[in-house]
């Protein structure tokens, strides 16, 4: 545990890092939330990445190969099989899609959520105080600002990201 606890020590005299431990404080737990559902959506568009470029192009060959194997290509049999392995092909270029959406939508969401939770913390500083101390204040402003801020920013970078994908299906005759 010491050697994490100094490893993170020397991690944290670089400016960056230390800002990006700062500013997950202060953005407050709905921060870290929001950082997790950005890590697993980043591993699902890895996923589909390597899928696309790695994997698929091999299953595509084989496809191909296995069709022009065929001596019968024109019997109901062999237009059913055809068929077959394109529905499994787009469903295999599509997975996690759905799930991809979902999380694109959980991202200004928990951006709001992080705003009302930051808002009940500087209420809560004010019912216990009894009176509007700025400095006393300025902890729940900042997790309520801090991940809505990160929330619409990762919605819109998510959004060009997925417009570009799109931009380059299109152009690359993808369905």
């Amino acid at each position: 545990m010491t050697d994490f606890a100094s490893f993170w020590a020397m991690l944290t005299d670089v400016p960056l890092v230390g800002s990006i431990d700062e500013l997950m404080v202060r953005g407050g737990p709905v921060l870290w939330w929001l950082a997790a559902v950005m890590l697993v959506f980043w591993i699902l568009v890895l996923d589909r990445v390597l899928y696309f470029f790695w994997l698929f192009p091999k299953y595509q060959h084989q496809w191909v190969l296995q069709w022009q194997q065929r001596s019968d290509r024109h019997s109901w049999y062999a237009l059913s099989q055809r068929t077959a392995w394109l529905s499994a092909s787009e469903s295999s270029l599509k997975r996690s899609l759905s799930l991809m959406k979902v999380l694109v939508a959980l991202f200004p969401m928990l951006g709001l959520l992080g705003t009302v939770t930051g808002m009940i913390s500087v209420f809560d500083v004010m019912a216990a105080q009894g009176n509007s101390e700025p400095r006393l204040m300025a902890a729940g402003i900042s997790m309520a600002t801090i991940p809505t801020m990160a929330g619409m920013v990762a919605a819109l970078w998510v959004c060009l990201f997925i417009r570009d994908c799109m931009d380059w299906q299109s152009a690359n005759n993808c369905t």
